[in-house]
């Protein structure tokens, strides 16, 4: 060990005692926040301190406590959660029945011995044939959306006997080696060339794009094993294909025998204001991909779900694809209460409901803001804001979290904002929200678009 045993027990003692008190001093705040930031710069990335300089005065705001549609950071400050983690909390920060589920089953076990028949994970695997479109039977639990990506395109492969796939340009699908090959932004591929060699991108949104690269593969011998597709691409700047899109692509694979995977991670668990974003369509993918809120927004688990003609292909030997901690039992409970509470609170209806309230008083906005708001577009409470540059979209990114709501960019475009919040947000709060966004865009409409009066030399 590079420090002595007994410097690390002292630090490790302060930490794990300020874990356990329910109200710290200003002296724990200001030595927290310290650390952190000095623990950040020198063993974790200090690239990640520069990022939040761009995005809000309060570059150290450390986050510490939230509940419901809201958190608060170190020093008290309550922010409304309008990016909800990229998707993870649909049924609220902790909500009581998922934090209690968790809760009871710590006190049983936390983690399995990986040997005998886990009951929760058999119980989760009926719970997604239930909730999953037409013939989708059995599941595979990893931890992220990635993994489950991964263990998609590893199925695809072994039921078709073919390597290779078409994506979309602006997808993302992970940045595992799998995942990154269907991921489309260059800055995060190019470092790692090559990956999967025949993994091809399309346009996204046009079913002949799809039909030229299936067609031109079958002619060249290069069969594809799947076409794999976010039903509203999130990463990509919530992009929401024609409604005749998927529907085609679901057609054309079953003309080339190609898979169609759906990569519902961010899309799915109620978000877009149906269970999942393929009900839109009633479109049955033959493989579909599960993630963030599928573990309630309190434990991290993703899955991949198949048909039983394509799952046979791992009947002989189930270990092929494995992992320690995929299926746990705290996951599997967290999944199992946040599938409960979406159908009990009919939170899929509400985020439709909700989310068409919120997209009309935002197109409000970006019409009395057209040289701002460039669009305003998405499904259910899945809404993305466009504006004219990355500049501005960070712009209005800090003032609104200097306002005390958090939104962000997306990965491949600062200049679109997702608007995610919890499928729970109340009435009260989103007029708090529209609100907030009107006053920061009149102010930064003001400072780029509003005409400037110039002085008359005398």
């Amino acid at each position: 060990m590079k420090v002595p045993a007994q410097d690390i027990l002292k630090e490790t003692e302060k930490t794990l005692g300020l874990i356990g008190k329910h109200e710290i001093t200003e002296e724990d705040k200001a030595w927290l926040t310290e650390a952190t930031a000095s623990h950040y710069a020198n063993h974790v990335n200090p690239g990640i301190l520069e990022y939040r300089k761009s995005v809000s005065t309060e570059y150290i705001s450390v986050e510490w406590a939230d509940h419901g549609n809201c958190f608060t950071d170190i020093k008290g400050k309550k922010y409304l959660d309008l990016l909800g983690g990229y998707g993870i909390f649909n049924v609220g920060h902790r909500h009581p029945k998922v934090v209690e589920a968790v809760t009871n089953q710590l006190k049983r076990q936390a983690l399995h011995s990986q040997e005998l028949l886990e009951p929760f994970r058999a119980m989760l695997a009926k719970l997604i044939h239930d909730i999953t479109p037409g013939d989708l039977q059995f599941s595979f639990f990893g931890n992220s959306g990635a993994e489950a990506v991964e263990g998609a395109m590893k199925l695809a492969m072994l039921h078709t006997g073919r390597k290779s796939f078409i994506a979309a340009t602006a997808a993302f699908h992970g940045k595992t080696l799998g995942a990154l090959s269907a991921t489309a932004k260059a800055k995060f591929r190019q470092p790692f060339l090559p990956i999967l060699p025949d993994c091809y991108h399309v346009p996204y949104g046009d079913a002949d794009y799809i039909e030229s690269a299936l067609r031109s593969a079958d002619e060249v011998g290069n069969d594809i094993a799947g076409v794999i597709l976010e039903p509203i691409q999130g990463e990509g700047g919530i992009n929401v294909p024609p409604d005749d899109y998927f529907p085609r692509v679901r057609d054309l694979c079953d003309r080339y025998g190609a898979l169609l995977i759906a990569d519902e991670v961010q899309t799915g668990m109620g978000r877009t204001g149906k269970m999942f974003c393929v009900d839109h369509w009633n479109v049955v993918p033959d493989i579909m991909c599960l993630g963030k809120a599928l573990g309630g927004g309190v434990m991290p688990i993703g899955a991949f779900v198949s048909n039983k003609t394509i799952w046979e292909q791992l009947f002989p030997e189930p270990w092929l694809h494995s992992t320690t901690f995929g299926g746990n039992p705290l996951a599997c409970v967290a999944a199992i209460a946040g599938i409960h509470v979406l159908l009990d609170e009919k939170l899929p209806e509400r985020a439709a409901k909700v989310g068409a309230e919120m997209i009309e008083k935002l197109r409000g906005l970006r019409r009395r803001f057209p040289k701002l708001c460039m669009d305003v577009r998405g499904k259910g409470l899945m809404i993305g804001m466009e504006f004219p540059t990355d500049a501005i979209g960070y712009e209005v990114s800090k003032a609104l979290f200097d306002k005390g709501v958090l939104v962000a960019g997306t990965l491949f475009s600062a200049k679109a904002i997702r608007i995610e919040p919890p499928l729970t947000i109340t009435q009260q709060e989103v007029n708090m929200a529209i609100e907030t966004i009107e006053k920061v865009f009149k102010e930064i409409n003001a400072k780029h678009f509003e005409n400037k009066k110039i002085p008359v030399r005398k």
